[in-house]
This record gives C-alpha cells, sequence and structure tokens, in this order.
C-alpha cells in the first residue's frame, strides 16, 4: 500500500470515528422532554398558565401579604424553597420560573430582553390578581425587581434585593455577546458546566450538594431550553440602571456575600449610594457567602428576610 494510500484510508477512518464519535456526543446530550422533567420536579404547589403564549410555571403558596420572587440567571423557582419555608406561615410567596429557565422554557417570540420579561411579569401578577407586593429578587432577578419597581411605584410596597448584579451606567451590554461558537452548547453540553458555575458562585464550594448540579443541569438540559439561554444572553441589555435604582422610593433591603465574585462585594457600597433616596435601607452581609446566596445560605437568609418583613413600614 502507498503513503498516498494508508494517508486518505486513515484520513476516512477517522472521519467515521468523528461521526461515529458526534453521534454518541448528541446522543448523550440530547434535550430532555418538558414532560419528564415535569413530572420530576413540578411540586404540589406548581402551577401553569398561558400568557401571551408562554406556559410559564410558577408556585403559589401560603396567605397574607404577597411577596414575589425572581431567580438569577440559569437558576430556577425551586431555589427559593428556604425563603418560602420561612415565609409562607405569614406571608402569600409567589415565585415564577423566567423564560429560558425552569419549568416555563423557550418563549415562542424568541424574545428574551428586559421589556419582555418586564412585559410577560406584569401579566402574570395581573392574571394572579395581585395588585401590590413586596418584591425581591437576585442576580438576574434583581435588576427585572428593580425595573419593574421603577417602572410600577404604586404597585411595589418593599423591595428586597440580595447580590442584584453588576452596575451599568449606560448599555454596555450590547447585543450579540456570546459568539457563533458558543451556540455548540445547543448539542454538545456537559454536566461539568453548571457544576463549574455553581462551584465558583459558592463563598465554599465544598459545600455544593451534588443533587443541586443534577437539577440545575437537568433543567437546562429541557427541551429548546439551551438555545433559549444563549439567546437570552445575546440579548441582555441592562438599561440605564444607576438611574433606576436612584430612582426607586420604597423601604430596601439590600443583602450581600461579602465572598461573591461575580457581583463583587464593593459594589454593596455604590448601591448604597445610589439607594441614598429611599425611605428606608436595611443593609445586611454574609462573610464566606458567594454569589450564589440563595443556593448557599437560603434558611440562614431567609430568616433575616422574614424578620425584616415582619417589622412594621
Amino acid at each position: 500500500m502507498t503513503v498516498g494510500r494508508f494517508i486518505v484510508r486513515s484520513l476516512g477512518v477517522l472521519a467515521v470515528l468523528g461521526v461515529v464519535g458526534l453521534g454518541i456526543a448528541l446522543w448523550a446530550y440530547r434535550d430532555i422532554p418538558a414532560a419528564e422533567l415535569e413530572a420530576r420536579y413540578a411540586g404540589p404547589t406548581s402551577r401553569f398558565i398561558n400568557i401571551d403564549g408562554v406556559r410559564m410555571h410558577y408556585r403559589d403558596e401560603g396567605t397574607g401579604p404577597v411577596v414575589v420572587l425572581f431567580h438569577a440567571n440559569f437558576s430556577n423557582l425551586i431555589d427559593w424553597d428556604p425563603w418560602v419555608e420561612a415565609l409562607k406561615d405569614q406571608y402569600r410567596v409567589v415565585r415564577v420560573d423566567m423564560t429560558s429557565h425552569g419549568l416555563t422554557g423557550p418563549d415562542p417570540t424568541g424574545d428574551y430582553t428586559l421589556p419582555r420579561t418586564l412585559e410577560l411579569t406584569e401579566r402574570l401578577l395581573d392574571a394572579l390578581g395581585i395588585e401590590k407586593a413586596t418584591l425581591g429578587g437576585t442576580s438576574l432577578g434583581g435588576t427585572v425587581a428593580i425595573h419593574y419597581t421603577a417602572r410600577h411605584p404604586e404597585r411595589v410596597e418593599r423591595l428586597i434585593l440580595l447580590s442584584p448584579g453588576s452596575l451599568e451606567g449606560k448599555e454596555k451590554m450590547a447585543r450579540g455577546t456570546v459568539p457563533k461558537a458558543g451556540y455548540v452548547l445547543k448539542y454538545i453540553m456537559p454536566r461539568a458546566l453548571p457544576e463549574f458555575m455553581l462551584r465558583s458562585g459558592f463563598g465554599d464550594p465544598s459545600q455544593l450538594p451534588e443533587a443541586l448540579v443534577d437539577r440545575w443541569y437537568d433543567l437546562w438540559m429541557r427541551e429548546g431550553q439551551r438555545e433559549a439561554q444563549l439567546d437570552r444572553l445575546s440579548q441582555y441589555v441592562a438599561g440605564d440602571i444607576e438611574g433606576l435604582i436612584r430612582s426607586i422610593r420604597v423601604p430596601v433591603l439590600l443583602l450581600w456575600g461579602e465572598a461573591n465574585s461575580t457581583a463583587v462585594f464593593a459594589q454593596s457600597v455604590e448601591f448604597r449610594e445610589l439607594l441614598h433616596d429611599t425611605p428606608s435601607l436595611t443593609f445586611i452581609s454574609y462573610p464566606g457567602v458567594g454569589h450564589m446566596a440563595v443556593e448557599e445560605a437560603g434558611p440562614r437568609i431567609g430568616k433575616d428576610v422574614r424578620a425584616w418583613l415582619d417589622k412594621p413600614i
């Protein structure tokens, strides 16, 4: 056999192996059907409602003054369990999976911008008959809560912000921040990715439960979810977040993990300065806690939230 024929045949074998390997990878990282995930993760209080063509997953528990919770990017409403346990005996706690997250999944419109997220939030609260509430949010959820409060101050009683994310004076986060190559995650996404994200968000990564990694990974693998999340990242524009924060005129509870390496602890100082004109501001920091504070220290922080809510305005 000539060298040339050997090389051609070898390349042919490698090509076949590559196709086989790709096929195995695509099978291993295939989407999980929505119905399968709902059977696994929808709880007794889970509800689904059609809001402008989106089948949204939410939970509505307890009775009393209303508290609405918005989760972080890549997260899901289940992560709020410790807060719900701390509040639901005296408060009505509503939490929702945003589009591209949890059991809600993709938006058929393909629109994951903040205006669309706010529109769906407004319609959901209207559908649930919620005229006034305390809003709570962490990371992206904090940004959503800030936007909603600035837009509907008459409908917000108090505001809870837990490590609410990066500060941007102008729309620095332009569209197209996810490179096209990043969309390979639509097809191949190892469990190591959510595990890395969670570990980097814990102040003490050794405390990360494997079950939490499993749940995040499973819900990321929901059919259509990966592409939807990449689209959300590509479409994200924070807006004039400083101006919005300055406009807040409701009591605020600001919470921050001191070991936060995403929204670094120094940002809490700037946040407090921007919240100068609020009627009241309570600040609590948590030594050793990272950006994923809901997941890392949920019960502890939930108790502080309850104590703050129980005080008269």
